[in-house]
């Protein structure tokens, strides 16, 4: 298996992604605190982590022209996020999400196919280790509040005001 991380600086911050056979496996903000990215990344990498390389998939790239305006370039990039079943369910639901529309936890839940598990869906939304690929940030409070995002608030903000879903 051929493994490797990389990074990119997006205007919201740095972004590093794990890419493990042309497949996106983690992708997630390094801040000038490294402390909860050193935390996921020795939660999903217990031996160490993979070698940094240069992005030969093109996977980067589309990370950086999403960034640059093209919102639809994030939507063939391949990800392969490890994680249970359930929350295999959520994030394949969750890139259903066309960019510029927000769902409610409510109604993550019912699209994933359990609407009475809507705790669950949003712990499984907030363990996303493919944010921004999987749009964990499409996801608000059902009183249209910007709820929870393991990049921050302010960069929650942010995506959603790139790709229009907020006008302010």
């Amino acid at each position: 298996m051929e493994r490797y991380r990389t990074s990119i600086t997006s205007p919201i911050g740095v972004v590093w992604m794990v890419i493990a056979n042309g497949a996106l496996e983690i992708l997630d903000f390094a801040d000038d605190d490294s402390t909860r990215l050193d935390a996921f990344m020795a939660r999903h990498y217990p031996d160490g982590l993979p070698p940094e390389s240069r992005d030969t998939t093109g996977i980067a790239s589309g990370i950086t022209a999403y960034f640059d305006g093209d919102l639809a370039a994030i939507d063939q990039i391949p990800a392969n996020p490890r994680g249970t079943l359930f929350q295999q369910g959520v994030w394949k639901t969750l890139r259903k999400i066309p960019s510029g529309q927000t769902i409610a936890y409510k109604e993550l839940a019912s699209r994933a196919g359990r609407p009475k598990a809507v705790r669950a869906a949003g712990a499984a939304n907030g363990q996303n280790p493919v944010s921004i690929v999987v749009p964990c940030h499409r996801v608000i409070g059902s009183d249209g509040s910007l709820t929870g995002y393991g990049g921050g608030l302010l960069r929650k903000q942010w995506l959603l005001q790139h790709e229009g879903a907020l006008c302010y």
